[in-house]
């Protein structure tokens, strides 16, 4: 069977160790998703492609072998814009194939052609059009380097239309093919020729001697010598904090020797992004609660693959004397809005393996501090158990979230998408173990709920998967409950439905006087699920909870997708939340 450059794509992302390809399929990217099939790869198609998008930098994140979308030209790759700024953001390890227009046919007004290269490049690695057929192994693999090594993120690789097909039918449509019968003139002669010449170009190595390599882990350095200087800080430190961002997460397949070494530090934790949930439900040195009075009061702050961004008041959140280590593999993120003590440009996961090797076992230093610590969470855990059983209009969406807590099961995958009910999720669940909370991180996109609960089940098929969705935010994507149906991936929806933006409405009713754009209706989102062929449940008391979860539980256990629309009131829990 003759091979095309589709087949020795699908070839390239088996060698790769690449399990699922998310897509929405088009003329532009069929030979590529026919080609990745044939090498075992499993195909998931979407509804909208920024979801197929979502769904690759989620298994980046969770597995560490970067995730692949592959969509269609123009409005196939405009589509997966928000998608991919977002994956850059969260510095998440992905390959996005579009599709394109005939090379030859470029700037010729052919369908869906636009200057894809000039429209992604800001918001990329590296973004690259493959024009021979000898190059694509060479691209491909290029590619996946890119997009793993130091601060990794999406990488963007234009396949056109006529270099994906076969060549006997590329040669045809060009009229190129031998035998052809040709028309006399001179003009005709040099479109002849040029066509010839330009498809020769394009095949011009033969396919059966392409073989493409094996992945090369790309590993970042490490200076012992820096390690040893942080120990030294560290051990004249009485009131230390170590705060663990998403990067370093990145190591997936050794996520529980980071998991050790924290814990054998005994130093005090906050954990944010990806790091959630990175020492269990419930470790004694992860605080949850009042970081921003633990950093003002702390003498030493580690800072290890997070940057001081808003969510560290811009580094105005650390006290006056307080000692800076911060530790990331971007040297613009290890210094933003901070001058650390000592700033170590590495990865934060082989940071802080190597400090608990040499670590000094003087924690008992600790103890008064950590009992602080401790006490200021007790003390934010009981206002919000108070909050939770305050009487209100509808449920109070704390006490929904209390239950939920104490319902899901120890291997569930927490997936976050929403505004203000999401934001009071993340105080109140505790995820059970590491690579089990993903929300969109820093970029705060609405929408990537379908997208990441998508590849979350599909790559823990045996774990709920519990997806959060704010009544706004579920609007983004609930068409996805159709994909879900079709690939028998059966999560669960729990969508907090007041009825407006919440987190706008709140800021803007109080500063503004307007509830401009903000209102919503509590719509019937359980029957959108029960359309697409899942489950629906209407949850609108509090004495129902236990039972439509215990309900909920079963019937993904059976492998429906579902949706449990809970009608929530208002409460003043994050009053003046707003984030500049």
């Amino acid at each position: 069977m003759e091979i095309n450059c589709g087949d020795i794509i699908g070839q390239v992302l088996r060698e790769q160790g690449v399990k699922f390809l998310f897509t929405l399929c088009g003329g532009h990217i069929s030979p590529i998703l026919t080609g990745a099939k044939k090498e075992g790869i499993r195909i998931i198609d979407v509804r909208d492609e920024v979801n197929a998008v979502f769904a690759a930098d989620a298994v980046g994140r969770i597995t560490g072998t970067p995730g692949i979308a592959a969509v269609t030209a123009g409005p196939g790759v405009t589509n997966a814009i928000t998608a991919l700024k977002n994956a850059q953001l969260a510095q998440s390890p992905m390959v996005l194939l579009g599709g394109a227009a005939p090379i030859v046919m470029k700037n010729r007004g052919a369908l869906q052609d636009i200057d894809q290269i000039a429209l992604v490049e800001s918001i990329v690695k590296l973004a690259v059009s493959v024009r021979r057929n000898c190059d694509i192994i060479s691209v491909l693999e290029n590619a996946f380097d890119v997009c793993r090594s130091g601060v990794p993120g999406p990488v963007f690789v234009e396949c056109p239309v006529d270099l994906l097909y076969h060549e006997s039918s590329v040669r045809q449509w060009y009229g190129v093919e031998t035998g052809t019968q040709r028309e006399s003139g001179l003009r005709s002669r040099l479109l002849d020729f040029y066509l010839k010449r330009h498809v020769d170009k394009m095949f011009a190595c033969g396919f059966e001697e392409m073989q493409p390599g094996k992945p090369r882990l790309i590993s970042p350095d490490l200076d012992a010598g820096m390690v040893s200087r942080a120990m030294e800080i560290v051990a004249m430190s009485q009131k230390p904090l170590l705060i663990i961002g998403s990067q370093a997460m990145l190591n997936a397949d050794r996520i529980e020797n980071l998991a050790e070494a924290v814990e054998s530090m005994g130093l005090p934790v906050y954990l944010a992004g990806m790091a959630r949930g990175l020492l269990g439900r419930a470790n004694q040195l992860q605080m949850r609660h009042q970081r921003k009075k633990a950093l003002k009061n702390a003498d030493l702050v580690i800072l290890a693959g997070m940057p001081c961004d808003f969510r560290l008041g811009y580094g105005r959140s650390f006290g006056s004397d307080t000692k800076l280590i911060s530790v990331n593999r971007s040297k613009s993120d290890l210094r933003l809005n901070c001058r650390p003590d000592l700033a170590i440009h590495s990865d934060p996961f082989l940071f802080l393996c190597a400090l608990a090797e040499i670590f000094e076992p003087i924690s008992s230093d600790w103890q008064e501090w950590i009992q602080e610590l401790q006490d200021r969470d007790h003390e934010r855990e009981n206002f919000i158990q108070d909050k939770s059983r305050e009487e209100i209009e509808f449920i109070n969406p704390l006490y929904l979230l209390k239950k939920l807590n104490h319902e899901i099961d120890d291997n569930s995958v927490i997936v976050a998408d929403g505004g203000d009910f999401v934001a009071s999720a993340a105080y109140i669940l505790q995820p059970r173990g590491p690579l089990r909370w993903l929300d969109p991180g820093v970029f705060g996109t609405l929408g990537v709920g379908a997208g990441f609960a998508l590849a979350s089940k599909i790559i823990n098929p045996g774990s709920e998967v519990w997806l959060i969705y704010g009544d706004g935010a579920a609007g983004f994507s609930l068409q996805e409950f159709d994909t879900f149906v079709r690939h028998k991936t059966p999560v669960i929806a729990l969508i907090g439905n007041d009825g407006v933006w919440s987190q706008i409405a709140r800021d803007q009713v109080a500063l503004l006087g307007d509830d401009v754009a903000t209102v919503l209706e509590r719509s019937d989102y359980h029957l959108v699920a029960e359309a697409y062929g899942g489950k629906g449940f209407l949850l609108e008391r509090s004495e129902e909870i236990e039972k439509i979860f215990k309900d909920a539980k079963q019937a993904a256990a059976q492998g429906h997708p579902v949706v449990i629309n809970a009608m929530i009131g208002k409460t003043d829990f994050r009053k003046g939340s707003i984030s500049m």
